[in-house]
C-alpha cells in the first residue's frame, strides 16, 4: 500500500505548536466523546505507544517506528475505519492525533508510564514519565494504561508495583479508567528483559495487578494472547482487551488465535499496534478491517412474526337428546 510521500504532509503541526500551543487544548475540548461501553459489544483501540519507550522495531526492521510522518498516515488509516473505537497513545501522539481531528467519537486512553526504555540498565523501573490522571481528565480521555513488569529477582519492582497502584487510586477518583498491563519479567544473564508468557506466568501476573490500588472499580486488565487462555480468563472478573506484540507467528495464525481468545467470557475487546500498523503486507486498511471481523457485536433484534387472527369459534352442533 502506497502512502503520501510529500514530507511537508505534516508541517502544519510544527506551525501549530509553534505559534498556537493552546490549540491543542481546545481541540480536546471540542472533540465529540464516544458513546459509552456496552457489554457484548467488542472494543477495538490502535496502540501506539511503542515510540516513547524507544521500541522502534517491527519484526526484523529496527527503526520501523521512526518516521513520524509514516506513523500518523498509518493511525489516520486505521482510525478512519468506523470500527476502530479508539486509542492508546503518549502525548506527543495525542497531541497531533487532536489537533488532526482524528478522534472525534473515539474512546482515548494516555500512556502513563514510559520511564523503562527498551534495553535500559533499569528497565524493570518503568517510571511514570507520560500522561498524569490529571491531564487525562482535562483531556477528556477515557482513562490512562500502565505497564507493569513484575520481576522478582529485581528490587525495582516493588517501587513499580506501588507507582501502578497510585495510578490506578488517582484514575479512579477521576472516573477513569485504568488499563493495567502486566507482565511476570526475567532479567536474562546478558542483562536483558524478557516477558515469560506461559500461562502460569501470565496467570501469576493478573493476580498481582487486579490487586493493585484501593479499588479495582474502574481497572482493566490488558493481556497477552498466550496458550490455554481460558485458563487465564479465569484468574479474573475485570474487563480484559488483548494485545497483539510483534508476532513472530504469520498474520493468519495471529488472528487466528485473536478470534478464539474474543470468544471467551470477559475479554472487551483488542488494543493492538504494531501487527495492525505494520503489517508484513504492507496492507494496514486490510489489516485493520480483518481484525475488526473478528470482533463480537450485539445481534440484531430479529422482528417478531406478525400474531395469527385466530379463527371465529365454530358453533357447536346440537347434542341430540
Amino acid at each position: 500500500m502506497s502512502f503520501n510521500d510529500d514530507p511537508r504532509r505534516y508541517e502544519h503541526l510544527s506551525a501549530i505548536r509553534l505559534e498556537d500551543p493552546d490549540a491543542v487544548a481546545r481541540a480536546a475540548a471540542a472533540r465529540r466523546r464516544h458513546p459509552g461501553l456496552k457489554y457484548g459489544t467488542q472494543n477495538f483501540i490502535v496502540a501506539a505507544d511503542h515510540p516513547a519507550r524507544g521500541a522502534l522495531s517491527v519484526g526484523a526492521d529496527p527503526v520501523a517506528m521512526a518516521d513520524r510522518r509514516t506513523l500518523l498516515d498509518r493511525l489516520l488509516l486505521a482510525l478512519a475505519n468506523p470500527a476502530v473505537d479508539g486509542v492508546l497513545a503518549s502525548p506527543d501522539i495525542m497531541d497531533d492525533l487532536l489537533l488532526l481531528g482524528a478522534l472525534e467519537g473515539k474512546l482515548v486512553f494516555g500512556s502513563m508510564n514510559r520511564g523503562g526504555l527498551a534495553g535500559l540498565v533499569n528497565e524493570i523501573d518503568d517510571r511514570f514519565t507520560g500522561h498524569t490522571a490529571a491531564a487525562l481528565e482535562a483531556l477528556g480521555a477515557d482513562g490512562g494504561k500502565m505497564l507493569t513488569r513484575i520481576c522478582l529477582g529485581d528490587p525495582d519492582t516493588a517501587s513499580i508495583l506501588e507507582a501502578t497502584a497510585k495510578a490506578v487510586d488517582s484514575l479512579a477518583e477521576r472516573k477513569l479508567i485504568a488499563m493495567v498491563e502486566p507482565f511476570l519479567s526475567v532479567r536474562e544473564a546478558n542483562g536483558k528483559v524478557h516477558n515469560d508468557l506461559s500461562p502460569d506466568a501470565v496467570i501469576k501476573s493478573v493476580a498481582i495487578a487486579q490487586g493493585l490500588g484501593s479499588t479495582s472499580a474502574y481497572t482493566w486488565m490488558k493481556l497477552p494472547v498466550v496458550a490455554e487462555m481460558e485458563r487465564v480468563m479465569a484468574a479474573t472478573t475485570l474487563p480484559t482487551v488483548l494485545l497483539g506484540g510483534d508476532p513472530d507467528a504469520g498474520q493468519d495464525e495471529v488472528f487466528a488465535s485473536w478470534q478464539a481468545a474474543l470468544a471467551l467470557p470477559g475479554v472487551q475487546g483488542l488494543t493492538v499496534g504494531r501487527t495492525l500498523l505494520y503489517p508484513a503486507d504492507g496492507d494496514v486498511a486490510g489489516a485493520v478491517a480483518t481484525a475488526a471481523s473478528l470482533l463480537k457485536t450485539p445481534e440484531p433484534l430479529k422482528t417478531p412474526e406478525p400474531l395469527k387472527t385466530p379463527e371465529p369459534l365454530k358453533t357447536p352442533a346440537k347434542v341430540s337428546e
